[in-house]
């Protein structure tokens, strides 16, 4: 099968080359500073909605930037170069900018889509529960239907941007009786009564990525919160999950290209028995090595996404491009701080961070071993 961009070779050069410029330029000089600190940086969000740098794949006229999966796969590589949590708020906005161009109203993209896509509304995709991670039918959350809206009660964990989050949108179950084809999606004030937000979560890595829980309480909304079909939640979810994984896959990859980048800097600059450690063989192998496995990753990502781009069937390859970019991102990141020696495990040094931020992609947008799970059942079912 021969899979076709959808635009020329050097509108993608261009496109790299200018989030590269501006991740080396605006990213690159704070991500220390924002590791440590944990911030939310909404300034440099919002410059980036001013950029266009959010809802890569929403249509011009809804006022993204009207451009395919191949090229959201590049802008979230260099982004994740520059701080993987950078890439990360692109990838939730990308999400949610492609559940309201898919199955929103006019009303909805309306009201919505300027807010989110100009980072002036912080968002939350909101579907993890306590018993409902990888096994999303079994959520607990519950909306009712009343005369004049629904009635929302339950609770989400480990939410991206819970803490600081304007809008969130909220799977949720609307017929008990259906298991995974009874939920809803609904759009939901954060800010409304009803609605508490736990303490913002201290973690290993990727730090500015900011997740907490949120509890919902007889928490009433309108009957337009509702998000696409009744009881088509679920669906509606997973259909996004795709370009998340290609998405995940291709910050994977950033990480780890900035992971070589400072290892091979490093390797001629740092000298052992009067000689930079570069000129070892064996220490030229392990670069070569990374080398040739984040240009393995790479292929992965972008045939994926061509796939999603030429509308064929994707769902596998999304797959494996999640899986093997971010198994190959945690075990390149431990090979750039090997790199680096003892210097490598000490805070500050770029290499620490991108160890710590590369291991949570091996879990996040479904753990691996539901990776492997999903690859299996094609293979089952559609053969080698």
């Amino acid at each position: 099968m021969i899979l076709f961009p959808k635009n020329d070779a050097e509108t993608y050069a261009q496109l790299a080359d200018g989030v590269r410029s501006f991740a080396d330029g605006e990213i690159r000089p704070i991500a220390e500073e924002l590791d440590r600190s944990s911030a939310f940086p909404g300034d440099l969000y919002r410059q980036m909605g001013e950029l266009g740098l959010f809802g890569i794949t929403v249509p011009e006229e809804l006022g993204g930037a009207g451009m395919d999966a191949l090229a959201y796969s590049i802008v979230m590589e260099e982004l994740s170069r520059g701080y993987a949590s950078v890439a990360d708020q692109c990838g939730v906005v990308e999400l949610i900018g492609t559940l309201l161009t898919r199955y929103g109203t006019p009303d909805q993209q309306a009201r919505h889509l300027p807010g989110v896509l100009s980072a002036e509304t912080v968002i939350a995709y909101c579907i993890t529960e306590e018993e409902a991670g990888s096994d999303v039918a079994g959520l607990r959350s519950t909306a009712t239907q009343t005369a004049d809206g629904w009635v929302l009660n339950g609770s989400k964990l480990w939410i991206h941007n819970a803490p600081v989050a304007d809008l969130g949108f909220v799977l949720a179950r609307t017929d008990p009786d259906l298991g995974h084809r009874g939920m809803s999606i609904f759009i939901v004030d954060l800010n409304a009564d009803g609605v508490e937000r736990g303490p913002k979560e201290h973690k290993l890595g990727q730090r500015a990525s900011q997740i907490g829980a949120l509890t919902f309480t007889d928490v009433h909304l309108p009957k337009d919160a509702l998000l696409g079909e009744l009881n088509r939640g679920f669906y509606i979810m997973m259909s996004v999950l795709e370009k998340g994984r290609v998405g995940i896959a291709a910050l994977a990859t950033g990480i780890a290209q900035a992971g070589l980048e400072a290892a091979l800097d490093y390797a001629q600059q740092r000298k052992q028995f009067g000689k930079p450690i570069v000129d070892n063989q064996g220490l030229q192998w392990m670069l070569a090595d990374m080398a040739k496995e984040i240009a393995a990753a790479r292929a992965l990502v972008r045939d994926a996404a061509l796939r999603l781009d030429n509308e064929v069937p994707a769902g596998k390859a999304c797959s494996i491009a999640k899986c093997f970019a971010s198994d190959m991102c945690v075990a390149q990141s431990a090979n750039a701080l090997q790199v680096f020696g003892g210097s490598g495990y000490i805070q500050g040094f770029e290499v620490e961070r991108l160890y710590r931020d590369a291991k949570i992609t091996q879990i996040y947008e479904g753990t691996n071993q539901i990776q492997r799970t999903i690859i299996g059942r094609e293979l089952l079912k559609n053969g080698a």
